[in-house]
């Protein structure tokens, strides 16, 4: 490709490659990546999209019983609560954005597990979290709290869907790196549950989101990395978040769902 810059070892680093993934990447391929390539092996092998380094342990946990109708391998795990009805829930942590840029970190957090549940076919009616802190007296734990506290609740109250519980704790060994869990529980039809998967040819593929900018470029790598003095210039990495738009793609998937 013309113009195509040369990949060198520091561009790789920037993308979250290590030196091994990255020859791992060459010998896949059969040549030298792209940029274009390069950002998606960085995206999809990040700790953030790929779980490699935690996956060995989200194994362990017991994922399978009667009234378990989905578990890991799709957009929400789905249990049967009775009367032909299910419970369609998502939990995710949005620690690293979360601590960048509190409001959006958190918000953009809540909004990724909210179109989990919807897309399944499920309404979502609560919203949940689970928070920890740093020290109250550190310099920067308030404007954290304030931040997260704001983002989780304003999605939520634009999206229709209040916060019904949670829990926050506060500790000095998170003065470095806050953690932020935000889960969403939906209602659906046992009957009426939609999966990722698609089949066919011809299909329309319509593609949604918020208005297009330099925000969120790098995010999956970003979440994925050590935090170092630099962390603070990592600020345009964390998505803008659009509930209005989500708002209005959430209605369009149900009434489609409805009928199909």
């Amino acid at each position: 490709m013309p113009n195509e810059p040369t990949i060198t070892p520091q561009i790789v680093a920037e993308h979250g490659l290590a030196p091994d993934e990255y020859e791992r990447l060459l010998k896949i391929m059969g040549r030298t990546p792209t940029m274009v390539e390069l950002g998606i092996f960085s995206a999809m092998w990040s700790e953030h999209c790929s779980y490699k380094s935690s996956k060995v342990w989200l194994k362990k946990l017991p994922t399978k019983a009667p009234w378990v109708i989905q578990g890991p391998g799709e957009n929400a795990g789905v249990i049967d609560i009775g009367d032909g009805q299910a419970a369609i829930f998502k939990m995710e942590s949005h620690n690293h954005p979360s601590y960048i840029e509190p409001y959006q970190g958190a918000a953009t957090g809540v909004g990724g597990i909210l179109r989990d549940v919807f897309t399944m076919g499920a309404r979502p009616v609560a919203n949940l979290n689970a928070l920890r802190f740093g020290d109250p007296a550190h310099p920067k734990t308030r404007h954290l709290v304030s931040g997260v506290v704001a983002g989780i609740a304003g999605y939520g109250n634009c999206m229709g869907i209040p916060t019904v519980g949670g829990e926050t704790n506060f500790h000095a060994a998170y003065n470095g790196n806050i953690l932020v869990n935000a889960m969403t529980v939906g209602i659906a039809p046992t009957d009426k549950i939609f999966y990722s998967a698609a089949a066919g040819l011809g299909n329309p593929m319509v593609y949604v989101g918020s208005k297009t900018g330099r925000d969120g470029i790098h995010g999956a790598t970003m979440s994925s990395t050590e935090f170092n003095e630099d962390s603070e210039s990592k600020r345009p990495t964390v998505q803008v978040g659009d509930p209005f738009v989500e708002k209005l793609l959430l209605e369009a998937c149900l009434d489609l769902m409805a009928t199909d």
